[in-house]
């Protein structure tokens, strides 16, 4: 890993770390302030809402601006969503915080991921610097829930007040502006000229390539495991009297092993398929989501998120990496926007969902539903083989 990529593993942990932080700590004030779970399933909902709108129109400006640009339009709303919260910490400027946060950090992992795939030259390399990128978003889920925790705990005049939420809130709002930092001197790459005179391209042309709709539902299956994870800890945790570090902790432990696995892969790049390794990430992930609500101590919950963290962290590199290499290169911000619109489409509905389904068959029976919907999915991952010829 060379220092420019470094500094834009650095960025984007800064930026992400905000968001993070902030889908731990609003819920838990949503919670200590008496909201119901549905309520916090909306909250948990907004962080993605923003991404929704705001992911195709992002890509495409990433084609056009590159990199620099989009980031520092993001680093200014992140910083103001944690400050809302700093200034105002009430349900409602938590939800517009919500907004801010999550809406800044979709537009800058577009703009990350865009630049660091046209830099790569082959499909090792590919593997390589997605492995490496992925490591920030595992880093930062674990550094803004454990400090925000850690904060909440222990900054206030006593643990879990209103004082120490926001001490966290003011932590939170900082770290975006680091982003800027280690971003603002990174060379942009020369823009991608498209050719003129053929039919106007739409997003949707992108979903006629069969192995690109598979891969778009395949992420957007796994991506729900996460969003089931980050709901229903907080949740579990609450109800088993754990205090708000041990939350985070259990989190961080998640986002620890993702990170970890991540290091490890581009280490075997060349000998890694995107398909096998996304195929028994679905199927590890079901088998843990089958055990996981039978645990009922912090040890045994921070163990299954280490191996959850190691399932689902596999994933993300490899789905990168078929993205690129089957999207024309003067549309990949266009194709990254069009997933992150997808999965945050998706994580809208899913806390909304989580908190009715959770009301009425549990967390146990949520697990189980999502785990069989996983596994059931695995066949997909098989069907994104490429062509025999191709693999010869």
């Amino acid at each position: 890993m060379n220092a420019a990529l470094a500094r834009l593993i650095a960025g984007q942990v800064c930026v992400h770390a905000c968001m993070a932080g902030m889908r731990m700590a609003a819920p838990l004030l949503a919670l200590r302030a008496g909201y119901s779970a549905a309520a916090v399933g909306v909250l948990l909902a907004l962080f993605a809402l923003t991404q929704v709108f705001l992911a195709l129109p992002a890509g495409r400006y990433a084609d056009r601006h590159g990199l620099r640009r989009p980031v520092g339009f993001c680093v200014v709303a992140a910083a103001s969503g944690a400050g809302l919260a700093l200034a105002f910490p009430v349900f409602e400027v938590l939800c517009a915080a919500a907004l801010l946060t999550g809406g800044a950090t979709g537009a800058a992992t577009i703009a990350l991921q865009r630049h660091v795939g046209r830099a790569a030259h082959s499909a090792t390399q590919l593997k390589q610097v997605f492995s490496w990128l992925a490591i920030g978003p595992a880093i930062s889920n674990f550094i803004g829930p454990f400090f925000a925790g850690l904060m909440i705990d222990h900054a206030g005049s006593a643990a879990g007040s209103l004082g120490g939420f926001r001490w966290a809130f003011a932590l939170l709002a900082v770290l975006p502006l680091a982003t800027w930092f280690w971003v603002r001197h990174t060379v942009e790459l020369p823009p991608v000229i498209a050719a003129t005179g053929g039919p106007q391209q739409r997003v949707w042309d992108l979903l006629r390539e069969p192995r690109f709709r598979r891969l778009m539902l395949v992420n957007w299956v796994l991506s729900s495991c996460w969003d089931v994870h980050t709901f229903v800890v907080p949740l579990l945790g609450y109800e088993r009297a754990l205090s708000a570090s041990v939350i985070g902790t259990i989190l961080g432990a998640f986002a620890i092993a993702a990170a970890l696995v991540r290091m490890a892969m581009p280490l075997v790049a060349q000998w890694l398929r995107e398909w096998a390794v996304i195929a028994g990430a679905m199927v590890a992930t079901a088998a843990l989501f089958v055990v996981y609500p039978l645990l009922t101590t912090a040890w045994s919950m921070g163990l299954c998120s280490v191996l959850l963290g190691l399932s689902l962290g596999s994933v993300q590199p490899m789905i990168m990496s078929m993205l690129h290499q089957i999207t024309p290169e003067q549309r990949h911000g266009e194709a990254l926007g069009l997933r992150l619109m997808a999965i945050n489409a998706s994580s809208v509905m899913m806390p909304l969902l989580f908190g009715t389904a959770g009301a009425l068959i549990g967390v146990a029976g949520l697990f189980w539903v999502v785990g069989t919907g996983v596994g059931l999915g695995s066949r997909l991952a098989w069907l994104l083989r490429p062509p025999a010829r191709a693999r010869d």
